[in-house]
């Protein structure tokens, strides 16, 4: 993926986020899809040796559009001024925990886990954590977990514990979250280093026991 040409094709459309603009530069803009397209092409086999859950998809699948949903938003700019994929053996969709690419002028990052699933799921997922919780907490606390992410987003958190759970229980704070997911944020030089690829691999191999146990919980509730 020619990264330095997404980056500076997205900065342009963050000033010029408008159809006109767009559609004349419709050709970069695909492009750079197909540069990403490119890389998802060659990211996902490498995942696979590690996570054999998604030797099959395919980047088509993975990858989101650019075109924003603005029925509901304030905001009516048409065009996102970022590109992403995420990668799972649902792709982007079907509430699989995964493997995500976020490339954005100045807020580029790699993430993962399982972002917003449904209230089955959630409660699944909680479920595991309860009744698993030494080994939820030995992955999220393992040195080169903390190193690449720190802790799990808290984003979007309950300020109470969830029903069904006893507030009094010690680890009850690990219940809250409504999405269990890390991000590992990315400096342009780690960016548009040769090593981009073998780097995001790195991050991702080390999420790989996390997405394990969302998917153990992922599996009980089906």
């Amino acid at each position: 993926m020619d990264v330095k040409k997404t980056v500076d094709f997205l900065t342009e459309l963050a000033a010029n986020n408008n159809r006109d603009w767009f559609q004349n530069n419709k050709k970069a803009y695909d492009a750079i899809k197909d540069s990403m397209l490119k890389f998802l092409g060659g990211i996902i086999p490498e995942i696979a040796r590690f996570d054999p859950e998604i030797h099959s998809v395919n980047p088509d699948d993975c990858i989101f559009r650019i075109y924003r949903d603005v029925r509901f938003s304030n905001d009516k700019s048409p065009y996102k001024t970022h590109i992403g994929a995420f990668i799972s053996k649902t792709g982007r969709k079907g509430n699989s925990p995964g493997y995500y690419i976020h490339i954005e002028p100045g807020q580029s990052f790699l993430a993962g886990g399982l972002y917003m699933p449904p209230p089955e799921l959630l409660k699944a997922v909680r479920d595991e954590i309860y009744f698993n919780t030494g080994e939820f907490k030995a992955i999220i606390s393992q040195p080169e977990f903390l190193d690449y992410f720190g802790k799990l987003d808290d984003f979007d958190k309950l300020s109470r514990p969830p029903k069904g759970y006893a507030a009094d229980w010690p680890d009850i704070d690990l219940l809250k979250y409504k999405s269990y997911v890390v991000t590992h944020n990315l400096t342009e030089e780690r960016l548009f280093a040769a090593d981009f690829m073998d780097h995001s691999l790195r991050v991702f191999r080390t999420l790989l026991p996390l997405n394990n146990f969302l998917q153990k919980a992922r599996n009980n509730s089906e």
